[in-house]
């Protein structure tokens, strides 16, 4: 029970002891200005505890961050073995050709003395049987190749007023293939063959279409350091 005072001014008797009055408690227990703050204390304990209780339903942040770094890492290196495989290379496949010179000291003296790259094209496996004096070059495994075949026989068409292209001190005479001949295939067109007419053996250098001008600017240098220079010699007309 709780007290109050007595008013002594103008009190008709004296207040020798308290009159009880009944006491105010809230719904908690407690005055009604003690509430408020139990409560607000009863719901920030509530709130920390619902945030801990989200935590620990799950793996913790970090766990989730190394195992997302962990999968992307072995995607890349699944993308980066992929984009590296590639299927075996084929090797070239040279038909043979009259070449009775292709057993000649020049001929082995220039194929020692061949590059590994001519331009971007890069020396290639050559099929079995390998016609003698002949080797392969190729940009990639499913490009056209260039190929180098040394002794020839002279070639038909060079003939007295055949028009002949210098290239680095060599000269060459250029057949181009016809798609229309006799045992051409759809693969030959476009091509086209240079012959060295100045030199002891016939040199002979296929070269796809769109090749450029550096795989026989290359192989002018080795062929004119290899071998020394000769008189042209055309066949006569008729």
């Amino acid at each position: 029970m709780c007290h109050r005072a007595c008013h002594l001014l103008g009190a008709s008797r004296p207040c020798d002891e308290p009159e009880p009055i009944p006491c105010l408690r809230g719904p908690l227990g407690r005055y009604p200005h003690e509430r408020t703050g139990q409560v607000y204390e009863s719901e920030v304990a509530t709130d920390v505890t619902s945030d801990r209780d989200a935590d620990s339903d799950g793996p913790p942040r970090a766990w989730i961050i190394a195992a997302l770094a962990l999968a992307v890492a072995a995607i890349a290196v699944v993308l980066v073995v992929a984009a590296n495989h590639q299927a075996p290379e084929k090797p070239v496949a040279i038909a043979a050709v009259p070449a009775p010179q292709a057993t000649s000291a020049a001929c082995h003296d220039l194929l020692a003395e061949l590059p590994q790259r001519l331009g971007d094209y890069r020396r290639a496996a050559v099929a079995e049987p390998t016609p003698e004096g002949a080797t392969a070059w190729r940009a990639g495994p499913q490009s056209t190749p260039v190929i180098l075949r040394c002794g020839l026989a002279r070639p038909a068409e060079f003939v007295v007023g055949a028009p002949i292209q210098i290239v680095d001190q060599v000269q060459w005479f250029q057949v181009t293939e016809d798609p229309g001949s006799a045992g051409s295939r759809p693969a030959d067109a476009g091509r086209s063959t240079w012959y060295t007419v100045d030199r002891p053996v016939y040199v002979a250098l296929t070269l796809p279409p769109g090749s450029g001008p550096t795989p026989i600017q290359e192989l002018s240098a080795v062929i004119d350091h290899v071998m020394a220079a000769v008189p042209i010699n055309p066949a006569q007309v008729g």
